[in-house]
């Protein structure tokens, strides 16, 4: 079964995505690190339970891909907002057979950790982008379960697109019931999220 793993919000720059996340939660996001392959650096804050947020932003210091940068970033234009949702799978050949349009498995490292990421060749996901990223840890230990998550607790995930049925008719039989939420209406993702303040909703 595919489960949730994390969930990246997108920027112009990756201090303008991490401010956005700090804004509506109240805690500061830790740093994460370069991904060579996709031009990219992030920034990581731990979520109950076992998931965590991303921060994540082309980096200008990192020469451009030979390709297309994954989650759409060439394609990204705008204030930071909640943009992709990843789904962990414990056998990407297998979800891949299950759901081809996630894109091509691509094997990265950083540091002492692995994974296997599913990307599209132009980078851009299915649904406007709102298809789930599909995500394979080869490390044992993944950042959901490591990254101290400071009173921060997802309550619900809410997936909106003109064509919400089809999306979750599409991942209802590969996913736990009850995991996300699906409601037609424009290109959107909102978490919901217990905080020490309250609750927030993110976008």
């Amino acid at each position: 079964m595919l489960e949730l793993d994390h969930f990246a919000v997108l920027g112009e720059t990756l201090d303008e995505a991490a401010a956005h996340v700090e804004r509506a939660l109240g805690v500061p996001m830790v740093p994460g690190g370069q991904h060579e392959r996709y031009g990219t650096h992030n920034r990581l804050l731990g979520l109950a339970p076992a998931l965590y947020l991303e921060a994540i932003a082309i980096d200008p210091t990192l020469a451009p891909p030979k390709g297309a940068r994954w989650f759409g970033l060439d394609h990204f234009a705008g204030a930071p907002r909640l943009d992709k949702w990843v789904l962990r799978c414990p056998d990407m050949d297998a979800a891949l057979r299950a759901l081809p349009m996630a894109g091509a498995p691509v094997r990265l490292e950083r540091g002492d950790l692995a994974w296997t990421m599913a990307v599209p060749e132009d980078g851009l996901l299915p649904f406007d982008g709102l298809f789930p990223a599909l995500i394979e840890w080869r490390s044992p230990v993944p950042p959901g379960k490591t990254l101290a998550a400071p009173g921060l607790t997802l309550e619900a995930l809410t997936v909106s697109h003109p064509e919400a049925e089809a999306l979750r008719d599409l991942l209802a039989p590969h996913m736990a019931p009850g995991t996300v939420s699906f409601e037609t209406g424009a290109p959107a993702l909102r978490v919901t999220i217990a905080t020490p303040a309250g609750t927030v909703t993110l976008t």
